[in-house]
């Protein structure tokens, strides 16, 4: 079965089958490129796509990536809100860790060059945000900036971070309940 695939780059968006048979994610991560057939090319900015044959991407121009494939999101995960800034798009989802994940303790790191994003927004920077699919895979290497409700910054090397000074500036909401507010009580 062919597997369609949208890949954004600082150009703009190809989409396309996969030339090859295999996940999206292993193809990225063991070959370097994206080869893709049958491609309609959008460029940044246009509202029109057009045909453009077939087409190689190296990977390190790749920024998103979206397939329609079978899912690969973690059946045990934990869930953060995320948005991150890379390239020309902003994109905002949620990042799965493993229950319990703790930043400032874990020894675990990613591994690959792409990380998974549930529920992606993609648009551009400041501009109106588009579900484009389930799930997505984001160059880690390419984010200029990350925001989310837990530190990242290990996942997204060389990206910048919300100001420390006010944690909460920017970010998404967190998921979850809002806190429970505890009334003053009056001491003499």
């Amino acid at each position: 079965m062919p597997i369609k695939v949208d890949a954004y780059t600082v150009g703009g968006k190809a989409s396309g089958i996969l030339a090859r048979p295999g996940h999206l994610r292993e193809i990225l991560e063991q070959t370097g490129e994206l080869s893709l057939s049958n491609v309609r090319w959008q460029p940044l900015g246009a509202s029109q796509a057009q045909s453009a044959g077939d087409l190689t991407i190296a990977i390190d121009d790749v920024l998103v990536a979206v397939t329609d494939d079978e899912s690969t999101i973690p059946v045990h995960a934990s869930w953060h809100a995320l948005r991150v800034l890379i390239g020309p798009y902003e994109v905002e989802g949620e990042l799965p860790t493993l229950p319990g994940y703790d930043p400032d303790r874990a020894l675990a790191r990613p591994n690959g060059e792409f990380v998974l994003v549930r529920e992606p927004r993609l648009g551009r920077v400041g501009g109106e945000l588009m579900p484009i699919g389930h799930e997505a895979l984001v160059n880690r290497y390419d984010v200029e900036r990350v925001e989310a409700d837990i530190m990242l910054g290990f996942f997204f090397p060389g990206a910048m971070l919300p100001d420390e000074r006010d944690p909460t500036a920017g970010m998404p909401p967190a998921p979850g309940p809002p806190p429970e507010t505890v009334p003053e009580t009056d001491q003499a």
